[in-house]
């Protein structure tokens, strides 16, 4: 693949027509996300496999540690990344390239943090993420070894993001690729032929991460516009102001599903380790779902960085519509193809243990009538993200986990039952697309406004 020149990738960006642009750049997003969610699956599956469900809840504990490390590495790669679009877009190399080593450098320090604190509150952590007495063995097994892999695991999301943002997905996407497929390898070899069991799959997953984040590393600093350089890390009041602008929506929506995650387990708790098991499985598949929209609309955010940077108002606007229409369609087929197949998806991972099937089908089902509408939340979200609305992209990303999902998951159980934990997710997504419709209606007539105030044309015909 030819690497385009600064001049060339801003012609590219800002002239290509919006809907073939956004799906070029988004088809090795939705083939990472897609990969980083079938690898996570491969856990939760080969761990099935050891005929535990205690094993199968550890993973769903496990799921939380997990999102807090993602949190944290998509707060430093989307803050430095959806500013070294907006900078690349206003041609300013020097302030892009210090932001992209800024947010890489801090991504490995808070990783390390991570790494010491976790191993000597092990216990405590593990505890604290929803383990019962019974998953507590499996559940310390598991995290202490992927707490190993959280440094680069953080730095790693950093490049991926910064290659995204760039318009170089593509290279992203092998890094991610790579380390996904090895991971798969490495699950059945690990957990069986060397009898590490759950043990196994963390050392999977890290040792996947580390490729992952090597070739990361060289994709960036030879594909990249914009180099990772040590010279170039020189954190400031300023830098970091603009990575919190644009990683906090980030890491509250990460850092919200992550102590959604944990609110899940504890409310599981009274109905046993089926139940726990039975929504860990639920949250893996729905993740297949949601990682395709997700993975479409960070092809979006580029194209919305650069022409956004631009003024060119109108193509944010016509990408934007884009996304959502088409997210919705693809929502719409695959939640009604989840819902038909539920019994056979959850028991493909944990085959034998009926009470689990009938707990996580019937919450698949559920979480399926109302799927369709986290297109709109995500691509909005995104936008507001990337185009600096940090507080409104705020709010709305802790919105559908945080303000709605984490009091209906503590609240709903008392007078419900098991019903409450599996109504949870549904109820938060109908509450989360009402407070996301009205938002982005308003800023799409803001952006109007703008356009129309701007002394400077749009200049490229839609």
């Amino acid at each position: 693949m030819k690497q385009l020149s600064v001049d060339e990738k801003y012609v590219q960006m800002t002239q290509t027509p919006v809907e073939p642009l956004i799906c070029r750049l988004a088809a090795p997003t939705i083939i990472s996300m897609l990969i980083t969610t079938i690898y996570n699956m491969a856990d939760t599956f080969f761990i099935g496999k050891l005929n535990s469900t205690s094993a199968s809840g550890a993973v769903g504990v496990a799921f939380a540690l997990m999102s807090i490390i993602q949190a944290v590495g998509f707060f430093f790669g989307q803050g430095s990344g959806n500013n070294v679009s907006r900078e690349l877009g206003h041609h300013n190399q020097k302030r892009a390239e210090q932001l992209a080593a800024t947010g890489f450098f801090s991504a490995i320090g808070a990783g390390v943090l991570m790494l010491i604190f976790g191993e000597l509150f092990l216990e405590p952590l593990a505890l604290a993420l929803g383990s019962t007495d019974t998953i507590l063995p499996f559940s310390k097994d598991y995290i202490r070894v992927i707490l190993l892999g959280a440094p680069y695991m953080t730095a790693a999301l950093v490049m991926n993001n910064l290659l995204r943002f760039q318009g170089n997905a593509f290279y992203g996407m092998v890094g991610l690729t790579s380390g996904g497929i090895l991971n798969i390898i490495l699950d059945p070899i690990l957990i069986f032929s060397f009898g590490l069991g759950i043990a196994g799959a963390a050392w999977a997953t890290i040792l996947s991460q580390l490729v992952s984040f090597l070739i990361l590393y060289y994709q960036c600093n030879h594909a990249g516009i914009v180099k990772i350089r040590l010279r170039n890390f020189r954190p400031s009041v300023s830098l970091y102001r603009t990575i919190v602008g644009g990683g906090l929506p980030s890491l509250l929506r990460q850092g919200i599903a992550s102590v959604a995650s944990i609110c899940l387990n504890v409310a599981a708790k009274p109905y046993q380790d089926a139940a726990i098991a039975a929504m860990a499985i639920v949250s893996r598949i729905m993740n297949f779902i949601n990682s395709v929209i997700i993975g479409f609309g960070q092809g979006f955010q580029p194209v919305c960085g650069y022409n956004y940077g631009a003024g060119l108002y109108s193509r944010v606007r016509r990408g934007f519509w884009f996304c959502v229409k088409l997210s919705t369609l693809v929502l719409l087929v695959l939640s009604a193809v989840m819902a038909f197949f539920a019994p056979q998806l959850v028991e493909l991972f944990r085959k034998g243990d009926p009470l689990v099937v009938e707990i996580g089908s019937r919450a698949l089902r559920l979480q399926c009538v109302t799927a369709f509408l986290f297109g709109w939340m995500m691509i909005t979200n995104m936008m507001m993200q990337t185009i600096g609305k940090t507080f409104r992209a705020s709010l709305l990303g802790i919105a559908r986990q945080g303000i709605f999902l984490i009091p209906a998951v503590l609240i709903l159980p008392h007078f419900i039952g098991i019903l409450g934990i599996q109504l949870a997710q549904p109820i938060s997504d109908v509450l989360g697309s009402a407070m996301a419709i009205p938002m982005q209606l308003l800023l799409l007539r803001e952006m109007k406004r703008e356009e129309a105030a701007s002394s400077e044309p749009d200049g490229h015909p839609q």
